[in-house]
Parts: structure tokens; sequence; C-alpha cells
């Protein structure tokens, strides 16, 4: 599987304006290549870079097999946001304290419709691993001025 984005090269940096210093919505990401049999993906965005260890920006689980792409500041029909690590169902954007940080995009082709039972992060992570047939990752970076 590959996943891309419009909005930042694999390995590049990431536009201010999907950070919290300024209109901190989520980029635009696009997928191919997936493999036979997947009935759903899941989405991670986090942060392994942080001074608290691994900060998770983003869960998004359940987008139905035939979503190929998500635009900026948008949610796939059906998909479902998990809480992050600000508190918060839906996307967190980049806001390191200090220094660059790196900003993983990982999609996860699953052989489950749905991610049942999953409310937390702990689980999620579980869940996913439980049930991936492939994944992706797209990685930026970020640093505030």
């Amino acid at each position: 599987m590959k996943l891309r984005s419009k909005d930042f090269e694999h390995e590049g940096m990431i536009p201010s304006r999907f950070t919290c210093d300024s209109e901190n919505v989520s980029p635009h990401l696009e997928w191919s290549e997936v493999p036979a049999g997947t009935k759903s993906f899941a989405l991670i965005v986090d942060d392994p870079d942080a001074p608290v260890g691994l900060w998770v920006h983003w869960l998004l689980c359940d987008i139905p097999p035939q979503v190929k792409e998500i635009p900026q500041r948008s949610v796939p029909r059906g998909a479902r946001q998990v809480k992050n690590d600000f508190g918060k169902p839906e996307y967190g954007g980049p806001c390191p304290p200090s220094g660059t940080h790196r900003y993983f995009f990982k999609l996860y082709a699953l052989k489950v419709e749905k991610l049942e039972g999953v409310n937390d992060k702990k689980t999620f992570y579980k869940k996913v691993e439980e049930h991936k047939i492939a994944e992706a990752v797209l990685m930026g970076k970020y640093k505030r001025k």
C-alpha cells in the first residue's frame, strides 16, 4: 500500500496551516495499492519525538473500504474518530514544544469492517495490530518558529 499527500512530501516539512500555529486542519491524504480482502481502514497520526513519549494526534477508524482519499479538514462518511492525547476525538495538528519533530501518518488496511470496543488509544493500537493486513506510512516534520 502507498500513502501520500498533496500537502507535503514524505520526510518533508508540514506547512503551518496543518498545525497549532495556524488553522490546525487535517492535511489531504490519499492511498493506492490496497490489498485484496480489505474491509476497512484505520489511521493513526503520532509523534514519537514528544517529551512525554509517543503523542497521538489523530485516531480514525471504520473508514469504508471504497474510500481512497481524505480531503483536507474532513472525515470520511462512516468513519469514527477516537480521543487523541489532546483529549479530543478529532485531528490535533503538530505543536512541538521545541525542536523539529517527526509526525507519522500510518494507514492500516484491516480485515474487519469495524474496530469493535475501541474507545481509547491503547485499545485502538491493540485492535489495529490484531486485524491489520497491510500498512503504509507517510512522515512529515514540523518545527515552530
